[in-house]
């Protein structure tokens, strides 16, 4: 796949195909890993990037981001859909911004940083203007409609899906609401909206359990990261009590 239209196609087609895992690599090296481990797409996560600067989540500028979309984007062949928070401002910009750096999907968010989720009316206005900026591309660009009730504070389930549905009538393409967890919250979301719908990975629940729920897709957050991250913590705990033996590991696998 070398094409930005290929990669956009193929990325599209996988949502209206058997359901499938897209993990959230942190960096160019971790996307190469998971492409030669198999995934057939890749996910940006904005607490695993912001971490990669030094940064808490949100921490990271647009700018930050096009240039990691661009680096995960030469690393790898793969799908790269992005998590663009509430669009850094300006949806349709931001849109454009990570299409030219090589993203041939992405995600917009109905939180405002300055502490409230929008109202719906305000959310659908902002997903509308990401939605034609994706229509002109020139090329399939998969969009995600997220209503972050659930991990705002908000777990009101009847609302998230009436987001879900506004969003989808506004012309979201996947539909996402992250921290669903259980089996009946997910099916209930699925039941209720005509598109794909995106679940976070949560531990207490298989990849089996959120498929046969009605996901089309699973996607990790920042997960990976802190799975890494605390491995690297438990080797180096282990190195300041005096053993080196955390240290035994096999390097990345080879595409």
């Amino acid at each position: 796949m070398t094409s930005q239209e290929e990669k956009g196609a193929a990325f599209a087609a996988l949502h209206a195909g058997d359901p499938f895992l897209i993990p959230n690599p942190w960096d160019a090296g971790s996307a190469r890993v998971l492409e030669a481990l198999g995934f057939r797409a890749l996910a940006t996560t904005s607490s695993g990037f912001a971490f990669t600067l030094g940064r808490g989540d949100s921490g990271a500028t647009l700018d930050d981001v096009v240039a990691h979309v661009a680096s995960l984007t030469g690393a790898s062949s793969l799908p790269v859909s992005v998590d663009l928070e509430n669009g850094y401002g300006d949806p349709a910009k931001t849109i454009v911004r990570i299409a030219e750096a090589g993203a041939v999907g992405g995600s917009i968010e109905d939180w405002d940083p300055a502490g409230s989720l929008y109202d719906v009316g305000r959310a659908v206005e902002r997903l509308s203007a990401a939605v034609e900026a994706a229509r002109g591309l020139g090329f399939p660009f998969v969009l995600t409609g997220r209503a972050e009730n659930h991990i705002r504070g908000n777990p009101d389930l009847d609302d998230t899906i009436a987001r879900l549905q506004a969003y989808g009538e506004a012309g979201a393409d996947v539909l996402y609401a992250p921290g669903l967890r259980t089996v009946d919250e997910i099916r209930a979301v699925c039941a209720a909206v005509d598109k794909p719908v995106n679940v976070l990975a949560m531990p207490a629940l298989s990849v089996q359990e959120i498929f046969d729920a009605g996901a089309q897709r699973i996607s990790v957050g920042g997960r990976l990261t802190w799975v890494a991250v605390d491995a690297m913590k438990n080797a180096a705990e282990a190195m300041l009590r005096g053993s080196l033996a955390e240290l035994d590991a096999a390097g990345p696998p080879r595409a």
